[in-house]
């Protein structure tokens, strides 16, 4: 359940930052592709990508992934 959750906020973010999934991908250096895979819940974020994705957006990994909220 929580990859949904992770899967929910990143795509929530990044609407709220009218940002494409491309756009995103090129700000963390990878592809459009692992966006959307992400945002479906099809693959989950290594660590190092969910610090960056946390980073990006300026909120927490605990945020992220569903344990808290903001």
């Amino acid at each position: 359940m929580k990859s949904i959750k992770f899967a929910e906020r990143l795509k929530g973010l990044r609407q709220e930052s009218c940002a494409t999934q491309s756009q995103l991908a090129d700000a963390l250096r990878t592809t459009q592709r692992r966006i959307s895979y992400l945002e479906s819940g099809k693959v989950e974020p290594d660590l190092q990508l969910l610090w960056e994705i946390a980073d990006f957006f300026d909120v927490s990994v605990d945020f992220l992934i569903g344990k808290t909220e903001m």
